[in-house]
């Protein structure tokens, strides 16, 4: 009792995690999402400059009214000017804000010493910075994906699930490794690893099935006290499984 006891204070390695071996996103993942954007944008003025044609052959069909071709004449040009005008209010600032978007974004999934992390890191954001910390324990599934943009510019992504988040409440992946070249290594690589926190595991699959059913995330429960929820229930199992 009249010891002082030293209180320790552990803290996650974040200084390991953030300045260890990180990775980007490939500039082609920027040239995809500028051209994503150009494609919107000449998307949303063909939708209005089609449907204005249409409504002017609709008005046309009244005999009272002037031709389809007289309308068009007359209201193409301000129709066309202000589709423009209006796209250029998203357009400009995605033009502007995406490049440093993309730079702003880290992924890490090893350490400074080249050891495997207990966790999957990522950075993203201009203005809100969010900082996400994937424990590999609580990885249930893991898949790669390349759509037909991935695949013009050669690229893809990585899409994390995990026990918390893989209810059928939810849709799509908790965590995404997005616009890398190498996205099929990282898979490999990431399932290679869980294998030896898991088992057993699909050999050669894109998919990790878990050895447990996923749990349903409920309010005011996060990942990390689900696991340790499951590992208490273990211990307790365990415990009464033995011979007193």
């Amino acid at each position: 009792m009249g010891k002082n006891v030293e209180e320790k204070i552990i803290r996650p390695p974040v200084k390991q995690i953030t300045s260890g071996k990180i990775f980007k996103p490939s500039q082609a993942y920027l040239h995809k999402l500028l051209f994503q954007s150009l494609l919107t944008f000449i998307l949303l003025w063909l939708i209005v400059v089609l449907s204005f044609v249409g409504i002017a052959f609709l008005i046309a069909t009244d005999p009272a009214n002037p031709s389809a071709t007289q309308i068009i004449n007359d209201y193409v040009v301000p129709v066309n000017l202000w589709t423009v005008i209006i796209n250029l209010f998203w357009f400009v600032p995605a033009l502007v804000l995406t490049p440093p978007y993309v730079k702003s974004i880290e992924y890490s999934v090893k350490a400074e010493s080249g050891d495997t992390m207990p966790e999957i890191y990522s950075k993203r954001g201009i203005f809100t910075i969010t900082r996400r910390h994937v424990p590999f324990r609580t990885i249930t599934n893991i898949s790669s994906k390349a759509g037909p943009l991935d695949r013009l510019f050669k690229i893809g992504s990585v899409h994390i699930e995990t026990a918390g988040y893989s209810g059928a409440s939810q849709k799509g992946p908790e965590e995404k490794i997005s616009g890398i070249v190498f996205y099929e290594e990282v898979r490999d690589f990431i399932l290679k690893e869980l294998r030896k926190f898991k088992e057993p595991y699909v050999t050669g699959t894109e998919v990790v099935y878990p050895t447990e059913e996923p749990v349903p995330k409920m309010e005011g429960l996060d990942d990390e006290i689900l696991i340790t929820l499951r590992e208490i229930r273990d211990i307790l199992r365990n415990r009464k499984d033995k011979p007193s």
